[in-house]
């Protein structure tokens, strides 16, 4: 950490922080759209952060010990685009200008994987803030199995800008409890209270001592009163909350948002809109600077904010330098490092993977458990947990010890009942560089964390949901537990690998396509309930999407289905055999895989005028693109009810006989 006197807080200091407040404005000026009111409010806290505290190598943003620093308040992105700009990230002040536009590394929220130094897609509020927990457990755990005396591996630090709305929502509770229990002190939480939303002023609808509700967390909060201008007590608060040990951090810092505006400091008018052109030349003039300029950096405050390429190369050499001596002294730990990071999986992954015979009668999400019972003791990469219901999910693993403020080096987390907080902290352990994360709820609880599985596929984060208890096989829990229509809505999410196994086969070939595919999150769909290892179910096809379970060179009709239905689809072409009509049956896991195909493979396996039946306990949601209009679905219409999952099943309609009815229906069309 650099050290800091009142001495150098002089005029250039100064200069940098409204450097910060008027790229923004002009940037949001330019574009006719955005945020300019809480850079200008916080530029002087980010400012103090970067320049004194934040431990980074514009020219490596990935260096592995960098702290990181993440703008859960993403509204305010041109904040952090200036601040990268300025330190010498490679972000042009012509990105600048182009902030909002298309093709441009500057989008309206801060996006992971596009933008130099962004550590996190943000934007939703309170994302960002349960990012940085997982990023912090990231640490804790990489620095108590790594560090060692004299060789502080892993020392960084997480920090965050959040706002009053990060502060409302929901995430940012659960997310924030979780971190007080665990006592994550290199956790530190800049609150930019400047009590403002767009509505209007915050006690239109929040009113509570914010502050005494982190105590309650178990957190240390400290307090910034004034204009959010005083950068010696920020300072000194920010050097006080690293020097807290046992509790993250929070600092209230009373801001003033649009600080500097002399028409709307302190009004909702300079939150979501531009100032306008006349406001920001009065701006601009009561700070002393030249009305007429747009987008203009005097020279002495490159000079100073491009000190941190000299500083952040520096720092990183020497850590490179700690490496290479670590790895003298212990070279197996700086081996496992570097295979970490490149991810890498043994090579006997097959043999370890358990084996299921035809015959074999077992629920999918058991299967689930045993794979990871079998592979994750090897793979020390990937952390566990589950939403409290690690029992029923089958997501603990023999020999793991939880993560908790006294083991931090467990690879387990309870996340208790929160199960948003636990999408988005996965979701930051997984942008560690060297670690990833799995974890399950029921599929029914989906919904409650779908914002960070939308910001999962959105950025590319390799996160890895499980999902159990997946249809009307619940059974007597009723139809508040049983998911009809989420797996619909996850299979409409972008960039999102969903696989729905069908038996204990595609399971265990499910759970390799996953860890063997390390740049995108997947969803795997486990029953409760037990199914049958069927004849045909072979892993190799698995990764294909779909693929046909018997030999059928010129069906009558195809029958396709996923997850336990496509036992239905198998009984249901017996039966038509009887009767004369071949049925060529489909197993098809993930839709997604499916469409990634080539399309001679696609036309061949599903050819256009064949007839077809879909069958799938959940809504039809997308299955006529596959079934056509002539097609039939078997399926559900609504919701389901409380009772035995046979009885389920049989009142609902999904069974053999109505596949059959369905597959002569379709067979007799012209």
């Amino acid at each position: 950490m650099i050290q800091t006197t009142d001495a150098n807080r002089g005029p250039i200091e100064q200069l940098c922080v409204e450097a910060i407040s008027l790229l923004a404005v002009d940037a949001v000026q330019k574009a006719n759209s955005g945020h300019p009111g809480m850079p200008m409010g916080m530029a002087a806290t980010a400012f103090e952060l970067w320049d004194k505290f934040l431990k980074h190598n514009p020219l490596n943003p990935q260096w592995l010990n960098r702290d990181r620093f993440v703008l859960s308040a993403g509204h305010g992105s041109m904040l952090h685009y200036a601040l990268l700009h300025l330190a010498g990230y490679d972000i042009a002040l012509d990105d600048l200008k182009d902030f909002r536009q298309w093709d441009s590394i500057t989008p309206g929220h801060p996006e992971y994987r596009m933008t130099p130094g962004i550590e996190a897609t943000t934007g939703p509020l309170g994302q960002g803030v349960a990012n940085c927990v997982g990023m912090a457990i990231a640490q804790k755990h990489l620095a108590t199995r790594f560090n060692k005396e004299n060789f502080p591996i892993f020392d960084y630090n997480i920090y965050t800008i959040a706002g009053d709305g990060c502060m409302q929502e929901g995430i940012t509770s659960e997310a924030c409890s979780l971190a007080g229990h665990l006592g994550l002190d290199n956790l530190v939480v800049l609150y930019d209270d400047n009590h403002i939303t767009i509505d209007g002023a915050t006690d239109l609808s929040f009113t509570e001592d914010v502050a005494k509700r982190y105590e309650a967390y178990g957190w240390h909060v400290q307090f910034v009163d004034g204009d959010g201008q005083d950068r010696a007590a920020i300072n000194k608060a920010i050097e006080k909350a690293l020097a807290h040990k046992g509790q993250p951090s929070l600092i209230k810092i009373r801001s003033e948002i649009g600080f500097g505006s002399p028409n709307k400091q302190g009004t909702h008018d300079s939150h979501g809109a531009p100032l306008g052109a006349e406001e920001i030349k009065l701006t601009k003039k009561a700070m002393g600077w030249d009305p007429e300029k747009s987008f203009y950096v005097p020279e002495e405050v490159y000079q100073l904010t491009r000190q941190a390429r000299d500083k952040g190369q520096d720092a990183m050499c020497k850590w490179m330098d700690l490496f290479d001596a670590y790895a003298k002294e212990y070279p197996q730990l700086a081996d496992e490092i570097d295979s970490m990071t490149a991810g890498r999986l043994p090579k006997d992954i097959d043999e370890m993977m358990p084996k299921y015979k035809v015959g074999d009668s077992v629920a999918t999400r058991k299967v689930s458990g045993a794979v990871i019972n079998a592979v994750m003791p090897k793979l020390s990469f990937y952390m566990g947990g589950s939403a409290d219901l690690t029992p029923s999910n089958c997501t603990h693993f023999d020999g793991v010890e939880d993560f908790q403020k006294d083991n931090y080096a467990g690879r387990y987390i309870r996340y208790g009942v929160r199960e948003h907080a636990m999408g988005a902290i996965m979701n930051g352990i997984c942008v560690s560089n060297l670690l990833r994360a799995y974890s399950a709820t029921f599929l029914s609880f989906a919904d409650y964390m779908r914002p960070a599985i939308r910001m999962a596929a959105l950025s590319n984060y390799n996160t890895t949901f499980v999902f159990t208890h997946d249809s009307i096989g619940v059974g007597e829990d009723g139809p508040t537990h049983q998911p009809v229509e989420i797996l619909g809505s996850l299979r409409i999410i972008p960039d999102l690998t969903v696989l729905r196994p069908a038996d204990a086969n595609e399971t265990v070939a499910a759970w390799k396509w996953i860890l063997e595919n390390n740049d995108k999150p997947a969803v795997i769909l486990l029953t409760r309930q037990n199914l049958p290892v069927l004849e045909g179910t072979a892993a190799m096809q698995v990764q294909k999407g779909a693929y046909a379970l018997n030999e059928v060179a010129k069906p009558d009709v195809i029958l396709i289905g996923t997850g336990s239905e496509v036992q239905l689809a198998v009984d249901a072409a017996a039966q038509l055999a009887k009767d004369g009509i071949q049925a060529r049956v489909i197993s098809m896991p993930s839709w997604e895989l499916f469409e990634a195909q080539p399309q001679n493979y696609r036309n061949a396996l599903l050819p256009k005028g064949a007839k077809y039946v879909a069958v799938e306990a959940a809504t039809e949601q997308g299955w006529h693109k596959y079934i056509g209009s002539d097609g039939e679905f078997v399926g559900m219409m609504g919701f389901g009810a409380s009772a035995p999952a046979d009885i389920c099943f049989e009142k609902f309609g999904i069974t053999t006989e109505n596949v059959v009815k369905a597959a002569k229906k379709v067979f007799r069309k012209k």
